[in-house]
């Protein structure tokens, strides 16, 4: 019961092949914590998975349950650490909505050039883009919200997993052709609820319509570094219509009804999967 029903259909997946191949491009921090859950889960089932992330991560470590490979980048540990330190304290602070908005893409730029900065590292490391290029996987499970392992899942002409919490400015849903109403859908960072009234749904309309020129300051260096990896002209919302399944890691007890497509799974039971139990 650790693992939800979603996660154990794309389990189900793999064991149609035996010793299938799988290549993990992660979202490093918090976002790698239950992927990694999920990779022990196919280890068990008897599947190669190769892991590649950079020298100089947080979280993401050998282990018996993977191969690891990793690429140099011109980042340190602690380049590293103060960046994220301080964009995750921007989202916790709580301030007038314009402030908010303000801040978080000012950090979203830097964070940005940083996640830029090592997937070019990995894109342009010719010993180890031939070893992948030569070792033949079956997939890519990737957490999109850095595109590298979607740009790297199309440069080798196989299919990609999606396994997220979210995407900003419903690159998601844009990408999947779902419906988004922002009529009765709250968008991040309003603290609006799915009753709204008619100055906060003008509001919501605003934030949505802004949404496409706001997420242009994280994913624009992705798009350009895509079209020149894949020697043609790539948008983001292309880039991530290629996924295969989605796997996001969520549900309706915590979130707002949507209208989803049949490629997009919801596993939230998988952010429980590393419980305590509560002293008395």
């Amino acid at each position: 019961y650790l693992v939800s029903a979603g996660v154990l259909v794309f389990l189900s997946l793999f064991c149609l092949a035996d010793g299938g191949k799988l290549l993990v491009v992660p979202m490093d921090g918090s976002h790698w914590l239950s992927m990694r859950s999920l990779l022990v889960a196919l280890s068990q089932k008897e599947h190669q998975i190769v892991v590649v992330a950079p020298e100089v991560n947080l979280n993401v470590k050998a282990s018996e349950y993977y191969a690891l490979k990793t690429y140099p980048v011109p980042l340190t540990r602690e380049e590293l650490g103060a960046s994220m330190h301080s964009f995750a304290n921007d989202l916790f602070e709580r301030r007038p909505f314009l402030q908010r908005i303000t801040a978080l893409y000012e950090k979203v730029q830097v964070i940005s050039s940083l996640y830029v900065s090592s997937c070019s590292s990995l894109l342009h490391n010719k010993d180890l883009m031939q070893y992948l290029e030569g070792s033949k996987f079956d997939a890519v499970l990737t957490d999109p919200i850095v595109p590298c392992g979607q740009i790297l899942a199309l440069h080798l002409s196989v299919p990609s997993i999606f396994f997220l919490r979210g995407l900003p400015c419903s690159l998601d849903l844009q990408a999947t052709q779902c419906p988004d109403p922002p009529s009765y859908a709250p968008r991040t960072f309003t603290d609006n609820s799915d009753q709204m009234t008619f100055i906060q749904r003008m509001e919501n309309l605003l934030l949505k319509s802004s949404e496409s020129f706001l997420c242009n300051f994280a994913y624009l260096p992705f798009e350009l570094l895509a079209s020149d990896i894949l020697h043609r002209p790539v948008t983001m919302k292309e880039l991530l219509s290629h996924g295969s399944i989605w796997l996001k890691r969520m549900d309706f007890g915590f979130e707002y009804p949507m209208p989803v497509m049949p490629n997009i799974v919801f596993i939230g039971g998988i952010n429980c999967g590393k419980k305590k139990l509560l002293s008395q």
